[in-house]
């Protein structure tokens, strides 16, 4: 019996990528984890360090009723032709963004991709360890790829800007960062992260300040840090929301919370991820609801998608960096970033599959 086909549109559009299991599949990585040294950070390679088991760059995730095409850097240019792919986030998009320039360049050296950060005020800035970003186009299709470090997704000003060394900055809960209200029309593909860095601490070393409608926040329930969360990522979304049917060609996603795996502490009290067999805490995500409420109540009635990883990427507790750190530190561990190859290639797989 042959389905009608609005409804055969319908399934598939309904197909929810984030339900499914971990299958074992010998052709993967995608790329090696001793090469890409182009655009891969070597304190994420884990093949450049002291650890020795890999079984964890062998697996695929397998949705339950969708199908996800094969990831190819061909498929992924020639789908991209023309456009531009804006990671904005922290420093797991950032990971996201690395693990994508590996896929599509299959970790090899490629002398003809193009650093065009500077046409995004992308440029190290004197005194900064870094820029703020990086953007790369493929000329052979035009295609632009590029990261905005932006850890809370809210707009940064300085207090007092005559003192750039000690002043506070205003932390804009309800707006989003100036970077990403600049660049929007230039995008067709939009990923939006953040998560790990609302904490009391991130707030006071980065000296943040809170800010709502253009001043302090007063609002208690606000100055709790879900609360500011919440108002942030509902702000960002709904913001969002109201430019699509501006630009008609833009997709735009958030991507829900990486999952930490601290056991037995947090990362500044001896907290570890010593497991390193595959799955040893089940392969399968069988519910239909997020593990991240909060990012799926924010796009829930718009028109932003929502990048499901948490609960497929709560099950890879062993893809952790965990204590193979190029400098290993005794006594922390990484259980936050994970070692590339690895789980953000999947989600990219699971991005390319609904691009």
């Amino acid at each position: 019996m042959h389905l009608p086909y609005c409804l055969t549109l319908l399934h598939i559009s309904d197909c929810n990528y984030a339900k499914g299991k971990w299958v074992i599949d010998e052709s993967l990585p995608l790329y090696s984890g001793f090469g890409c040294k182009q655009w891969l950070s070597s304190m994420w390679a884990c093949r450049l360090t002291q650890r020795n088991d890999f079984e964890y760059e062998k697996l695929r995730w397998q949705p339950k009723d969708c199908k996800m095409d094969a990831f190819t850097g061909a498929n992924f240019l020639q789908r991209m032709k023309d456009k531009t792919l804006a990671f904005i986030g922290d420093s797991l998009g950032r990971q996201q963004f690395q693990s994508l320039m590996c896929m599509v360049t299959g970790g090899e050296e490629r002398h003809d991709v193009l650093d065009v950060g500077y046409e995004y005020g992308l440029v190290k800035a004197r005194g900064a360890v870094r820029p703020d970003g990086w953007a790369y186009r493929f000329p052979i299709t035009n295609t632009t790829i590029l990261y905005y470090w932006s850890a809370s997704l809210c707009d940064l000003e300085p207090i007092d800007p005559s003192n750039p060394k000690t002043t506070d900055f205003a932390m804009h809960l309800d707006r989003p960062p100036a970077f990403l209200r600049t660049f929007l029309p230039r995008f067709n593909v939009l990923v939006l992260n953040t998560g790990h860095h609302w904490n009391r601490g991130k707030l006071q070393a980065n000296r943040w300040v809170m800010y709502v409608n253009g001043a302090p926040n007063t609002n208690r329930k606000i100055a709790d840090i879900f609360g500011a969360r919440n108002l942030t990522v509902h702000s960002i979304a709904k913001w969002v929301n109201e430019q699509l049917p501006l630009y008609p060609g833009l997709k735009a996603f958030i991507r829900t919370m990486s999952p930490r795996h601290f056991f037995n502490g947090d990362w500044n009290t001896g907290g570890t991820c010593d497991n390193t067999t595959p799955l040893s805490g089940g392969k399968e995500v069988v519910k239909d609801d997020s593990s991240d409420p909060l990012t799926a109540g924010a796009v829930s009635g718009t028109s932003v998608e929502l990048l499901d990883i948490t609960a497929l990427s709560q099950l890879r507790d062993e893809g952790h960096i965990s204590r193979y750190s190029i400098k290993a530190t005794p006594g922390m561990q990484d259980c936050l970033h994970w070692c590339l190859p690895g789980i953000p290639d999947t989600w990219n797989e699971v991005l390319f599959a609904r691009l």
